[in-house]
């Protein structure tokens, strides 16, 4: 799971996949070089083009579809040799449910009378 600011792009990868080859994916997507990208772990460290994902502790125990791991990324900002923050904006959480949906949800055969 790659996030930046209020974008997640979710990817299929081995273990054995480079950082360059998943930046190599991301340009697809997003039209980014992967010289213009810069992917971080999930303590915000940087991670280099020629180590695979499972070194950076990504494999098929840690990441799965039903609990992906997190990539963050950042891009090169526009005729600079800066790159932006890496920014995450926190995903939004539902409202509570009305008490009314509670007892349903709860029970489940209100609705089958």
């Amino acid at each position: 799971m790659i996030r930046r600011k209020k974008v997640t792009i979710f990817t299929d990868c081995k273990d054995t996949t480079t950082v360059l080859e998943l930046k190599k994916m991301i340009e697809g997507i997003l039209k980014v070089p992967p010289q213009d990208q810069k992917l971080y772990n999930k303590n915000s460290v940087v991670m280099e083009d020629n180590k695979t994902l499972q070194e950076y502790g990504l494999s098929a125990t840690t990441a799965k579809a039903q609990s992906p791991a997190p990539v963050g990324l950042s891009v090169r900002l526009p005729n600079s040799t800066e790159f932006e923050e890496l920014e995450l904006t926190p995903y939004s959480t539902p409202p509570e449910l009305p008490d009314v949906m509670k007892s349903q949800e709860n029970n489940g055969t209100e609705q089958a009378s």
